[in-house]
């Protein structure tokens, strides 16, 4: 099975280093200058769990025909790899996008499913930086079997769950509050959740609601100590996005919870008031 990595950022090409190192047939679709650059330097990992190593995976700028594809993009660069994803007739996509939005525009890929993956990681100064010991993928079930059993045999911790809405809100319920506050604060999860303790359990009661009106029920108390249970060290990759002045998934993560919230009639006067300031910032 031809395995095809959409997306050499952080996540994707760790993914990409891991499977490949595995002795599986994986090769990563990017950029040409991306393409390119994998090409002649390989991936570069540093990690607490697989090590420190460099992987010459094969590189190309389109989707192998038939193959399985990781789709490991930034919700902002959906749009423009659809055309190509689509024209390949992937034999499974396996998609672990952020937020909640990108699954309706997935209906159209054949054999697409919504996973989604925990996992820090960043790109710094050419290298993949991976934190921690934990890389776990969520696989909706039935869905992406093949896929999920490659990344296994690589060394991520693939979980099958329930549904599509499931494995999405899983995730959704804990980033959305962790990106945001952190992105907010301009720090580290723990001491984001008590720079101001009113503003942070607002933010998570109301993401407690939203995702309660959703279908995927959870109470702020709940969730809260979820949060505390996530390494206080913890970085978001809005946070680093938005540090570096470049794209952010600001409107995929905390816009979309503001739609949610209109649509089902959740009040959520706190993140309106987190989003908005983060979404001046990015405009100024």
């Amino acid at each position: 099975m031809m395995l095809a990595v959409l997306g050499p950022g952080a996540v994707g090409g760790l993914l990409a280093a891991l499977l490949h190192r595995a002795g599986e047939d994986v090769v990563v679709v990017g950029r040409p200058e991306s393409a390119r650059r994998i090409v002649t330097e390989g991936l570069r990992v540093r990690s607490d769990k697989f090590g420190q190593f460099t992987a010459m995976v094969p590189a190309t700028t389109e989707v192998p025909p038939g193959s399985a594809v990781v789709l490991a993009v930034k919700s902002y660069g959906l749009a423009d790899v659809l055309p190509g994803l689509r024209a390949a007739s992937p034999t499974e996509v396996l998609a672990l996008l952020n937020g909640l939005g990108h699954a309706e525009t997935l209906r159209e890929v054949p054999n697409a499913v919504c996973g989604s993956v925990q996992v820090e990681a960043s790109r710094e100064d050419g290298t993949i930086v991976h934190r921690g010991q934990y890389l776990i993928v969520n696989v909706p079930a039935g869905g992406a079997g093949r896929i999920a059993e490659a990344l296994r045999r690589a060394g991520a911790d693939v979980r099958v769950r329930g549904s599509e809405l499931d494995v999405l809100w899983r995730k959704y319920s804990f980033l959305a509050p962790t990106a945001l506050l952190t992105s907010w604060t301009d720090l580290p999860l723990g001491e984001a959740l008590d720079q101001d303790p009113t503003v942070a359990r607002g933010v998570v009661a109301e993401v407690a609601a939203v995702a309660t009106a959703d279908g995927w029920p959870t109470t702020a108390e709940d969730l809260h100590a979820l949060l505390r249970r996530l390494p206080a060290t913890m970085m978001s990759s809005l946070q680093h996005d938005l540090r570096a002045g470049g794209p952010t998934e600001l409107e995929a993560i905390g816009g979309h919870l503001l739609a949610l919230g209109e649509r089902h009639g959740v009040p959520t006067p706190t993140l309106a008031r987190v989003v908005g300031d983060l979404r001046f910032r990015v405009s100024a």
